[in-house]
């Protein structure tokens, strides 16, 4: 018992912060609540869509009685019209965490959208930090391109709009010509001016730990929800928002889930393609989030049920059972 307050105390006074990441579906949330349970925590969410009113279902958003059991941020913060970046995240959380730190608990970041873990907690440049929807839509287009232009093709244009990243990038590395683009085209920035601006770091430490599952599971999780989702209200969730005025050209709706609802909703496809496009589209999205993960962050990966990983996370921090 002293030896676990012992930790707890160091643990405040080294301010450390704990992530949760992992892909869509992987279950975050639950690993996040049985966490509650053991240590003194506040949860920070850091995904980019459940930051929206109104967009319940198609976010997997915590329920009102899962949200009941721990102290939540960044969640039902924005309406589907307004924009938020990765930047203007960590600014806020940045400052959410102190005043966690100083009521004595601990800042709990659950979340797959890793742009937001990354400028949160490896810090952020002044220049604007462009939305993960954004980057992840061009991406998509320039793969596209690569395919049907050309890596030649694409290396002019880089040359056109960046000639510093064209020049650096001479080897025609197609990952960093398309890294370039893809950040001017979404943000009208250029890619090697970007990061002039000092790094702005945050006052604590991050220990970083991820949800990992057999694929074949973790697909099988995605297609019950995606289901469950589909037939607990979805259509009907999205068809709200559409009359409530707001675009399907949003960020908030032009993501995975909603634009297949909205194609159906527009009879553009049909209900069994909509459900099987958002299942393969989810699982995309999660091979990618994977990917990010593991070459972006310093993961500590752990399997096992969500009360098991929890428990796991707790004696990694030191601080086994303290209540």
């Amino acid at each position: 018992m002293e030896k676990a307050l012992f930790s707890l105390i160091k643990l405040f006074i080294m301010k450390r912060a704990i992530v949760i990441a992992g892909p869509t579906a992987s279950g975050k949330t639950e690993v996040s609540l049985q966490l509650a349970k053991l240590l003194p925590v506040e949860i920070i969410s850091a995904d980019s869509r459940q930051i929206y009113k109104m967009m319940d279902i198609g976010t997997a958003k915590p329920s009102v009685v899962e949200l009941n059991q721990a102290r939540h941020h960044f969640i039902d913060i924005l309406n589907p019209d307004q924009s938020y970046s990765a930047g203007k995240f960590a600014v806020d959380a940045k400052s959410i965490s102190r005043e966690i730190f100083q009521r004595g608990k601990i800042p709990l970041i659950v979340g797959g959208s890793g742009l937001y873990i990354k400028a949160l907690c490896e810090g952020f440049s002044e220049s604007p930090v462009i939305s993960e929807n954004k980057l992840l839509a061009e991406r998509q287009k320039l793969s596209e391109e690569l395919s049907s232009r050309g890596i030649e093709a694409i290396y002019d244009e880089l040359f056109q709009v960046d000639p510093v990243s064209s020049k650096k990038y001479s080897d025609k590395n197609p990952r960093r010509i398309l890294r370039a683009l893809e950040y001017y085209r979404a943000s009208g920035l250029i890619f090697s001016e970007s990061f002039d601006s000092p790094l702005q770091k945050p006052d604590f430490e991050t220990i970083y730990f991820g949800i990992l599952m057999d694929r074949n599971t973790l697909y099988d999780r995605i297609n019950l929800r995606t289901e469950n989702m589909w037939n607990s209200g979805l259509i009907a969730e999205t068809q709200r928002l559409l009359d409530l005025g707001y675009s399907s050209e949003n960020n908030s709706l032009n993501t995975v889930g909603y634009k297949e609802c909205i194609e159906f909703i527009k009879s553009d496809i049909a209900e069994t393609d909509a459900i099987e496009k958002i299942k393969k589209n989810t699982r995309h999205y999660a091979k990618r989030q994977l990917t990010w993960f593991n070459r972006q962050l310093t993961m500590n990966w752990l399997q096992g049920t969500s009360s098991v990983i929890a428990k796991k996370i707790a004696n990694f921090a030191g601080l086994e059972l303290i209540n």
